[in-house]
């Protein structure tokens, strides 16, 4: 069957050409069409429109008809409503085709997959797909069609060398076509052992299936939802096949079965079948009794027909309107010892976030400005039901129940004054109605005797949704663990391995707590300490879905997205005829990689290299590790070959610092050849201006001005986001961004006693490390707050950041 909720735009260009031809025509074509679509009002077509409709015929190709079904596909008019109206104008002939094209309408049920495969091993990659009888398949490396590439599977065994590259199946029935999502196949290298250990933490690998949310039984009244869900985790990622009484469901090919408006012949025994190419594996089977005069509250379940209905989790009233997170890592202290593992530590945590739909700012080596800048955005990205996490990697202390946060310029004998107050922060987030609020502080937490009397926060809301996992327990230190060239915090090292589970977020944080304790070098030395007063079972794998006001969610993700814009790469033509690409990916927030490769160059020159060179004065760039031929070597954690997925050789450079970049990123690209017979070499040099890329657009440099107690009356929280950024808002273009900002004023909060800051415990405290190995050990986050300086904030923006 055809999909008529689709709209017209899903069509691919062949076909719309040949569906207007049949509307081009006086007795039942595209007039007749616009007459019959105006009752429905939003595809009323207005005067002008008729016109320039009409006018189409002037030009030697233009189409009144293909015309009209542009506008009617910007509108969003779904094939099913089209059909409809040329039933109404008797066009038989475009009823009759556009019938058989949605009908033969070729669907990849399941993309191809990357793999990393050791050289000599077996690559299977599979691409399926649902239409008419007698699809076509169609394999192609690159642009090169592949021999005896004509099945849904491709298997390439032994794999060599030369196999390696980016796959992509053409799908094909007649004249329509589709093609699958890009697979790339790479060869893993176990002779490398630096590419080993990046392979262990960044690559994808066959695995089992493994599900870990089961589907629980249900008791519903006839006319209500059913709702199953059953969620797994696979590589290659996993399908689903639902089966009511040991038959499949039709239409329950996805991890979630909704049926709408269940009769009696729903109910029995539902069991899901989960499987990937290399494993199947079933759910529990489960009873489902449909009760046709029942009036059971949706929040209980019947195990058995014969049991008594115990209340299970209310997953449609658990869910965030949104997932925002702040990670922070501090490393290279100017007056105090540095730090190795917050940059794998944000990088790790990152990646895992991102894989439970939290929209992540990860920043390293931020000075005081920074750090309080980039707190205020987070919390300006913040409203009412949102989950917001942030967490910081680095030296911090806590005294009289304060923690503080400490940035990279804090003095030798800092106080308060110099440092972020985590109690400040919370209060913020509190003001901004969220709906779970985790803090992660990976930081000692020894007193600082150079501080004096702790600043009073304001008086906490009762939220019952706060939760502080600490990396150790109060006056102890947090360490970590060199192991080869990577470095990790005891607490990342433990949190990486639970953080994906769908379980409350305490219930998850008190596993690690137990995990670290069965280690042996960190048993009486670090102790994860959870703090909590959360009453609902919220966790970091809640669904996302967003409110009812579409403005302010629309505002949030642009201002994310304008945030965490890269370059466009871009192709630099030199007079001697070489050509040369420029490419960018984002490591961090605020670290960018380039890389530069000669795409072309004449016969007559031997060699050639391109070099970058003289970037703006603002950025952190460490000329020795500049220009590099891995990722590795130029200092970043990217796995190689993440970046292009070819052959050509490259070179890589890392910029860090983003966040003081005060004017457009400006570097010369260096050409140095040397023609054939000659010994002399020939230099090029162009300039390359690239804009503000990523956080550098938040300006987090600037000075933000004092918090006023009247400005925070004047804005309430209901004010959407349009009133509060201005007309300037939606304009996304470089020169413009700074305009997007708004002024944001916080009120000074009342002083009360300390005590009432204190947070209800949550006391529950497997190994990761060898038993036998002993891991070097170091103090990772010790050193030391005062009265935190009242802002003025602008919201700037931050969308989903790639880092690759």
């Amino acid at each position: 069957m055809g999909d008529w909720n689709l709209s017209i735009g899903a069509l691919n260009e062949g076909i719309r050409s040949r569906l207007a031809e049949k509307l081009d025509n006086g007795t039942c074509g595209w007039r007749q069409l616009a007459n019959v679509v105006m009752d429905q009002p939003q595809f009323r077509c207005s005067e002008n429109e008729m016109t320039t409709c009409s006018l189409q015929v002037l030009s030697p190709t233009g189409s009144p008809g293909r015309y009209f079904l542009e506008r009617l596909s910007e509108r969003s008019c779904t094939l099913g409503f089209l059909l409809q109206c040329l039933k109404k104008i008797e066009n038989r002939e475009a009823v009759q085709y556009l019938t058989a094209t949605v009908m033969e309408q070729i669907r990849i049920t399941l993309q191809p997959q990357s793999q990393h495969v050791a050289e000599g091993g077996r690559a299977v990659l599979v691409c399926k797909a649902s239409g008419p009888a007698g699809i076509g398949y169609q394999w192609f490396r690159g642009k090169e069609e592949v021999l005896d590439g004509s099945v849904p599977e491709l298997v390439l065994c032994p794999l060599t060398p030369g196999q390696q590259g980016p796959y992509t199946c053409r799908v094909n029935h007649g004249e329509n076509f589709t093609f699958s999502d890009w697979a790339h196949v790479r060869l893993v290298r176990s002779a490398d052992s630096s590419a080993g250990v990046r392979s262990s933490l960044f690559s994808p690998s066959v695995s089992g299936v493994c599900i870990i949310r089961q589907p629980q039984a249900q008791a519903v009244a006839e006319g209500d939802t059913l709702c199953l869900e059953c969620y797994a985790e696979a590589n290659p990622p996993p399908q689903y096949q639902w089966y009511l009484n040991k038959q499949p469901v039709p239409m329950g090919k996805d991890s979630t079965l909704k049926i709408l408006c269940v009769t009696t012949a729903d109910r029995g025994q539902y069991s899901c079948k989960v499987f990937n190419l290399y494993h199947e594996v079933w759910s529990n089977q489960v009873h489902v009794k449909i009760d046709p005069g029942s009036s059971i509250h949706p929040s209980f379940a019947e195990v058995n027909a014969a049991a008594m209905p115990i209340p299970t989790r209310q997953m449609s009233k658990l869910y965030a309107t949104d997932k925002v997170a702040l990670l922070m890592g501090n490393m290279n202290y100017v007056h105090h010892r540095p730090l190795r593992a917050p940059m794998a530590d944000v990088h790790e945590l990152t990646n895992l976030l991102r894989q439970m739909d939290f929209k992540v700012v990860s920043l390293l080596d931020l000075n005081w400005q920074e750090m309080h800048s980039a707190v205020t955005e987070f919390l300006l990205l913040l409203d009412r039901g949102v989950y917001g996490l942030l967490y910081f990697a680095g030296h911090g202390y806590e005294n009289y129940g304060n923690s503080f946060m400490v940035p990279i310029d804090a003095p030798a004998s800092y106080t308060s004054e110099n440092c972020l107050w985590v109690q400040d922060v919370l209060q913020r987030m509190q003001e901004r109605e969220t709906g779970l609020n985790v803090f992660l502080l990976d930081m000692c937490r020894k007193r600082n005797l150079n501080d004096g009397v702790p600043p009073q926060p304001g008086k906490l809301k009762v939220t019952a949704n706060i939760v502080f996992g600490y990396a150790t327990c109060v006056d102890a230190e947090a360490f970590e663990v060199n192991k080869d060239d990577l470095s990790n915090g005891i607490f990342i090292s433990f949190l990486k391995q639970r953080v994906m589970e769908d379980e409350k977020v305490t219930v998850m944080l008190d596993r690690v707590a137990e995990d670290m304790g069965q280690c042996e070098i960190t048993r009486g030395r670090q102790a994860l300490e959870l703090r909590s007063n959360l009453s609902e079972r919220r966790a970091l794998t809640d669904r996302i879905q967003p409110s009812g006001c579409q403005e302010t969610t629309s505002a949030r993700n642009l201002q994310w997205a304008i945030a965490h814009v890269l370059p466009e790469s871009r192709n630099l033509q030199f007079d001697c005829g070489v050509k040369v690409q420029l490419g960018f990916a984002a490591e961090f927030s605020n670290v960018m990689i380039i890389y530069t490769r000669i795409l072309d160059k004449p016969e007559d020159i031997e060699s050639c290299s391109a070099h970058l060179t003289d970037f703006t004065g603002d950025l952190e760039l460490d000329l020795k590790i500049s220009n590099q031929e891995t990722l590795a070597d130029a200092g970043s954690l990217l796995p190689m070959d993440i970046l292009i997925p070819t052959e050509l050789p490259s070179l890589y450079t890392r910029l860090k610092g983003l966040q003081r970049l005060k004017k457009e990123l400006t570097f010369t690209v260096c050409l140095q050849y040397q023609y054939m017979n000659l010994d002399e070499e020939v230099q090029e040099r162009q300039t390359v201006i690239v804009g503000k890329p990523l956080v550098s657009k938040l300006n987090l440099y600037e000075t933000r001005l004092p918090r006023s107690h009247s400005a925070s009356s004047s804005f309430s929280q209901s004010t959407s986001f349009s009133e509060c950024f201005g007309s300037s808002f939606p304009d996304t273009d470089n020169s413009s961004i700074g305009s997007a900002s708004t002024i944001w004023s916080y009120y000074s909060q009342p002083k009360v006693s300390s005590e009432n800051i204190n947070l209800p415990v949550e006391d529950d405290s497997e190994g990761l490390f060898d038993a036998d190995l002993p891991q070097p050990l170091r103090t990772s986050k010790s050193l030391p707050h005062g009265q935190v300086e009242d802002h003025t904030y602008r919201f700037s923006s931050m969308d989903n950041f790639h880092s690759c």
